[in-house]
């Protein structure tokens, strides 16, 4: 996993510098240029190190640069701060173990019971490992076959979602991928992970486009307006909240906003 970690990092600095021009960080446009974005050597410049040890970089080579150096590879890239610490996490060595299936532990499972919200705790891959009456009733979680509890391929793969989303569907299944890209990207080569890969691309056209973006995001509390076949147009407010006995685990809260009316759906 280490290798495929650091052609993560190499992919994820072309994708960044990709998408800067030279009049964008203040650099002169000499010529016209065959690929879009900025040249290697402009980046290097710009960061205050070595081309051929940015090359490295890039090629996925296995180099470990300093602190310092992934700092001044932000400034020179402009990346948020999102991307800043991932680009950290990608630059760190080694890897995470092999990849397990979290479990819910009892006492997380009885709060999520008691929630009169709808609400469902996921882990690392984003698999669902639970959720409440609520959310089964609002998100139709009791309708996915076995295999496929997890919220990315209930969001990315089963129409009942695009129904649901309704316009802001795409906005929300890109929020959604380039989160998990972060959390991706430090078990890449993990085979419970390309085994999701390939699901999503199998099942969902647009994710190969929003996934070679290499976006990343942080979670975000935030509302979400819903096209619920039966009670019309429904507004929440959804928050997420890590699990102190494993920070893997996250328990997700829809809490209908306040004098929220369902509306009929034309």
């Amino acid at each position: 996993m280490a290798d495929q970690k650091r052609r993560e990092l190499g992919d994820f600095l072309r994708a960044r510098r990709a998408r800067l021009t030279p009049e964008s960080v203040g650099l002169p446009r000499h010529a016209r240029r065959r690929t879009p974005g900025l040249r290697r050597e402009e980046v290097a410049e710009l960061a205050g190190i070595g081309v051929d040890w940015y090359v490295r970089l890039e090629q996925g080579r296995p180099v470990t640069p300093s602190a310092a150096t992934i700092d001044a590879l932000a400034r020179a890239l402009w990346l948020t701060d999102p991307e800043h610490e991932h680009l950290r996490a990608l630059a760190g060595g080694g890897g995470p173990r092999p990849f397990e299936p979290e479990v819910a532990p009892p006492v997380l499972l009885r709060l999520l019971e008691s929630l009169t919200q709808p609400a469902y705790i996921t882990g690392r891959r984003r698999d669902l490992l639970a959720w409440n009456a609520a959310a089964a009733d609002i998100l139709g979680f009791d309708e996915l076959a076995e295999d496929d509890h997890n919220i990315l391929v209930a969001m990315l793969t089963y129409p009942r979602s695009r129904e649901l989303f309704g316009p802001g569907w795409a906005d929300e299944a890109q929020r959604m991928v380039a989160q998990f890209r972060a959390t991706h990207d430090l078990w890449a080569g993990d085979p419970a992970f390309t085994a999701l890969l390939r699901r999503l691309r199998e099942g969902c056209p647009e994710f190969q486009g929003w996934w070679e973006r290499h976006d990343v995001r942080r979670p975000a509390s935030g509302i979400k307006t819903l096209r619920h076949p039966t009670k019309g147009v429904i507004s929440f407010e959804h928050a997420s909240f890590q699990a102190n006995d494993d920070l893997g685990l996250k328990l997700v809260i829809y809490t209908p906003l306040t004098g929220n009316h369902p509306q009929k759906i034309e």
